[in-house]
This record gives structure tokens, C-alpha cells and sequence, in this order.
């Protein structure tokens, strides 16, 4: 980890928050817990204990490993439904493939982000290559789920395919940090990922000792999710290290910072900042489905059940 990345960061675009904005202060610090999804790939639920109010537009966020799997060992998911929302899978390392019952799809690895408007609704399968199954070999990404606004939750599905070269490469003004933008802008770099619901998602490396502040729309919100190392975030350092997600409160800036030493297995702090407007409508969520009333999610599966959401695709061995 990372897959993407420069030899010189100071050949990149610089960004940083101009003097006068106003810091994003940390209002918590929240460690995930660990569970299995799927088939049984390990994750941890970045979002777990923490007020929608602050999350909205994103529902969840997993991170999916990072484990090394041996020969027979990767998982993923069996075919299942979704209406509603987006879901966003961002690859470090390993292979996916993604099919879905709208003719979408894709292999993504080291780097490759794939995108899924789920709208009206669909079915979707993610697994492993056989060659990975066979071999083995480590395997690391997150999935986030953006929620659709009322207007467009039955919108028709979508799909992009995102090569880890088409993200947006910019750097901290000395360098230390390189940021990868994913989808929406930042200081007016925009990146490849098109999202219905206005959001930026960032991953960003942070070299031991180095301090990034980056400017931030003051009408999103401010979360950042750490991959990997340890650093601390906000203008009053609070500290936070891998599996912890970090809650900003109003401003125009945020801080993230990288100890001078990292843990053994990571050379560097690895963050995803992620910000996003507000929806601010009533949301009904269960399962595979996000709407915005109980009827809404019951017509859903309904809907699932007689075979409106689509069917699996004939081919064998998915």
C-alpha cells in the first residue's frame, strides 16, 4: 500500500488552506469493531457508533481486510440486491470483480475504483478471481455507501469503472503529503468518480512527521478513516491511529498529521478524508436497501422478491 503514487510528490499540483481558514475542530474519535461480511472476508465497520447526523450522506463505510489470504481462502459476496444509494469500492491491493444484473462490471485491483448507482435497483456479485483462489495473496480496499437524495433514489443504475491511473494526484506544499482524489473536488482539482450527491473522497499518504491542512467546504461535512499508521488530526492534535475514524466539526479547514514513527508494518499514515452535503431527509435503511420511509423499504422487497430488481445473469461460474 498504495498502489497509486509518485516517485516525487513535489512534481504534483500543491494544495494547502490559506491562512485565514477557519479550523475544522475534532468533536470525536471513534474506533471500529471487526466483523465478517460476505462469504466471510473481514472488515471493519469505519462508521459504527456514530451520529448519521455527522455521516450524512454516507450510511457505511468497511474496510475490507487487510489480510493474507492463503491459496483456497478469498471470499466475497453471493449475488444480493440493492436500491436506493451508491456504493463505492476503492481497491489497495488484490483483485475484484464486480458483475451486477444491469450489464455492469469489471475487474479492479491496485488502485481501480468501481462505482455502483444502484437507483431503481439491481443485483450485484463481488468476488475474487479464480487465479486469486487458487494462489492466494493479500487483499485490502474499503466499500463506502453514499445515500441518494429522495429525487433521484429510483433514478436508472449506473456504473463506473475507475482505473487507479484517472485519479487526481496533488501534493501537500513540501510534499510530505500525496493526495489521491477519487471523486469530487479539492481547492478545484476534480477527480474521475461522477456522484449524484455532491461529496469529495480522498485518500491521502502522510509521511512520518509531515502535516497537511487542506481546505474544505465549509457546506460539507468532515470525516477522515485511518488505513493504516498512526498521527493525530485537527489543530488540537488529537491522536488516532489504524481502524479509527475521526469527526469533524464546522469550518473551513482540516489538519491531519503522521507521527515521527509508524508502526513496523506501515511506513507511512494512510487516510481516507471523506466530506459531503448534507441530504437532511428522513432515511429508512435495512439491509441492502436505503429509502426514506418504512413503505418505501417494503415495496423494495417486494419488488426484490417478484424479480423486479433483475435476475442473475446466466454465465458460469459467477
Amino acid at each position: 500500500m498504495p498502489a497509486v503514487t509518485v516517485e516525487n510528490p513535489l512534481t504534483l499540483p500543491k494544495v494547502a488552506a490559506s491562512g485565514d481558514a477557519a479550523a475544522r475542530p475534532v468533536l470525536a474519535v471513534t474506533t471500529a469493531p471487526s466483523g465478517f461480511e460476505g462469504e466471510g472476508f473481514p472488515v471493519r465497520r469505519a462508521f459504527a457508533g456514530i451520529n448519521y447526523k455527522y455521516l450524512d450522506p454516507f450510511i457505511m463505510m468497511d474496510q475490507m481486510g487487510e489480510v493474507e489470504y492463503a491459496a483456497g481462502e478469498p471470499k466475497g459476496t453471493p449475488w444480493h440486491p440493492h436500491r436506493g444509494f451508491e456504493t463505492v469500492t476503492y481497491l489497495i491491493d488484490g483483485t475484484f470483480i464486480h458483475r451486477d444484473s444491469n450489464g455492469g462490471g469489471g475487474t479492479i485491483q491496485n488502485g481501480d475504483t468501481q462505482w455502483m448507482t444502484a437507483g431503481s435497483g439491481l443485483l450485484h456479485i463481488e468476488a475474487p478471481p479464480e487465479s486469486l483462489v487458487m494462489s492466494g495473496g493479500l487483499f485490502h480496499g474499503l466499500q463506502l455507501w453514499v445515500n441518494l437524495p429522495k429525487a433521484d433514489k429510483m433514478m436508472d443504475p449506473r456504473y463506473q469503472d475507475i482505473r487507479g491511473g484517472q485519479v487526481q494526484l496533488l501534493a501537500s506544499p513540501d510534499g510530505g503529503a500525496l493526495l489521491r482524489v477519487i471523486a469530487g473536488e479539492l481547492d478545484g482539482h476534480e477527480g474521475p468518480g461522477i456522484t449524484h450527491t455532491p461529496i469529495t473522497m480522498i485518500h491521502a499518504t502522510v509521511r512520518p512527521g509531515a502535516e497537511v491542512t487542506l481546505p474544505w467546504r465549509e457546506d460539507f461535512n468532515g470525516l477522515a478513516y485511518v488505513l493504516a499508521g498512526r498521527g493525530s488530526v485537527g489543530a488540537e492534535r488529537r491522536p488516532v491511529h489504524m481502524g479509527q475514524t475521526a469527526v469533524f466539526g464546522a469550518g473551513s479547514s482540516l489538519t491531519v498529521r503522521a507521527d515521527e514513527k509508524q508502526d513496523g508494518n506501515t511506513p507511512d499514515l494512510e487516510v481516507v478524508l471523506l466530506g459531503g452535503r448534507p441530504i437532511r431527509e428522513p432515511m429508512a435503511h435495512y439491509g441492502p436497501f436505503v429509502m426514506n420511509s418504512q413503505a418505501e423499504l417494503k415495496q423494495a422487497f417486494e419488488d426484490f422478491q417478484a424479480g423486479r430488481l433483475g435476475t442473475v445473469p446466466a454465465v458460469h461460474g459467477m
